[in-house]
């Protein structure tokens, strides 16, 4: 599914078409995704102003006006596409994704200007709710949640906190909402190889002076997928349809057998299933 790279990438597409308007018309066109809608859905939100767009691990938050925030998950296959107002340009070049298929569009969003945002979900493991603004951060979904990895809450002593006495490999621990909040298995593997830290060491034996600069590697490595647009992995597009390019400068996911690319290594890049999941690493410099 999206990981936070993709999911930021989306709000960003987002922002400058919700931020500020009106929803001027709301369409539901099923009572469900993942879950069912609350009750009310199409109401709460119609005439709502979207005061801001953010976005919490892998969840979009907007904001409305009305004391409520809309909270949006994409699951595995869940996409948005724009539709400008008049006259609008959209920024960048890009290589467009084909249209999606009509009968997946299942949420429509209306502004007062003219803009349009259609949800669509083939697979419908994407879920959105209404949950009271005041009340988020003790909401099921957000309780617990680590700190953003993006964010100064993210450091080498929360680490070395989670990781002291741990038997557990650091990319266990990492994938842990509780631990830091939003990592994913590709940015993960990305961020242990660049480090050169094993997948399977026990994280309570990992020295405290890699810890620091495995901060720096994972906000690097996730500052670059932003960047490039996020990662296109199966059916995800950006919100205007634009297909991201992280995958083409991936060092060790989906890299089996190819060589290790840290400079002065030569090794080879390995795969093994760790917890359900692939975890490609390099067989030497991550020894």
């Amino acid at each position: 599914m999206p990981e936070l790279p993709e999911v930021e990438t989306v709000r960003r597409g987002l922002a400058p078409v919700l931020e500020g308007r009106r929803l001027t018309r709301v369409e539901a066109r099923r009572p469900d995704l993942r879950f069912p809608f609350p009750e009310g859905f199409v109401q709460r939100l119609t005439g709502a102003r979207l005061v801001a767009l953010t976005r919490r691990a892998k969840y979009l938050m907007a904001e409305l006006d009305r004391g409520e925030t809309l909270v949006m998950h994409l699951g595995m296959s869940g996409r948005f596409e724009i539709a400008r107002p008049e006259g609008s340009v959209r920024p960048g070049e890009f290589h467009y994704a084909p249209d999606p298929n009509p009968k997946h569009a299942h949420v429509v969003f209306e502004t007062e200007d003219g803009g349009r945002v259609t949800y669509y979900d083939p697979r419908r493991f994407g879920y959105m709710d209404l949950i009271e603004t005041a009340t988020l951060t003790d909401h099921p979904w957000f309780k617990g949640l680590g700190p953003e990895p993006l964010s100064d809450a993210f450091d080498a002593r929360r680490l070395e906190t989670a990781f002291a006495g741990r038997k557990q490999g650091p990319k266990t621990l990492l994938l842990d909402q509780r631990v830091v909040a939003g990592l994913g298995n590709i940015y993960v593997c990305e961020a242990l190889n660049r480090a050169k830290i094993s997948p399977f060491r026990p994280a309570g034996t990992i020295p405290r002076k890699k810890l620091g600069p495995l901060v720096a590697i994972i906000r690097e490595v996730l500052a670059e997928a932003i960047e490039a647009g996020g990662s296109t992995l199966r059916d995800y597009a950006a919100a205007d349809g634009a297909l991201g390019y992280f995958q083409h400068r991936f060092r060790a996911y989906d890299r089996e057998g190819e060589t290790c690319l840290n400079p002065g290594c030569g090794g080879t890049i390995g795969r093994e299933v760790q917890a359900g999941r692939s975890t490609f690493y390099c067989q030497l410099c991550q020894a």
